[in-house]
């Protein structure tokens, strides 16, 4: 697998994941300039050697316009670490509305959780403190850095003293 590389903004935030070949065109055109490598991964050309790169930052700031992280199911479950927020099971989850939109909870970040259908029947149409049932965590927004943390712990550890100051959003 090829490994990815992040691109850092002028003011080291997160603009986005490139892979090898982009992030190398970046940096001989000087657009870019590498802040951290793979250690042990070089790209060999006919004549020369390169440091294949983990992290670059681009020489120029771009205005990005903020998108945040969609809102959707898939998204949910990595936050929520593919678990039950009640019981922490991992099969067969659904999503809770944690105050039912019956009551007048809205479809966001901060009102749904990952739930298993056990729980999540057992909750009904009540509130946790109504069901007698306790979150694990609070539901939160995530931000992109959260999401890319949580990638770099599994794929690129070089990324993380990036993204460890802009995780929490």
């Amino acid at each position: 697998m090829e490994k990815k590389v992040l691109v850092l903004n002028l003011d080291h935030s997160p603009v986005g994941i490139v892979n090898v070949q982009k992030a190398l065109v970046l940096t001989l055109l000087e657009k870019a300039a590498p802040l951290a490598n793979f250690d042990y991964l070089t790209i060999r050309t006919v004549d020369r050697n390169f440091a294949y790169p983990a992290v670059i930052r681009l020489h120029e700031y771009k205005n990005i316009p903020y998108k945040g992280v969609m809102l959707n199911r898939n998204n949910l479950y990595k936050r929520d670490q593919h678990a039950c927020q009640y019981c922490g099971a991992e099969k067969s989850l659904t999503l809770d509305h944690v105050v039912p939109r019956s009551k007048g909870g809205k479809t966001s970040w901060k009102n749904l959780v990952t739930a298993c259908h056990r729980c999540n029947t057992l909750k009904g149409d009540k509130t946790p403190e109504q069901a007698g049932m306790k979150l694990k965590i609070l539901p939160f927004r995530p931000t992109l850095a959260y999401f890319l943390a949580e990638y770099a712990e599994r794929h690129a550890e070089e990324w993380l003293p990036f993204l460890a100051a802009k995780t929490v959003g």
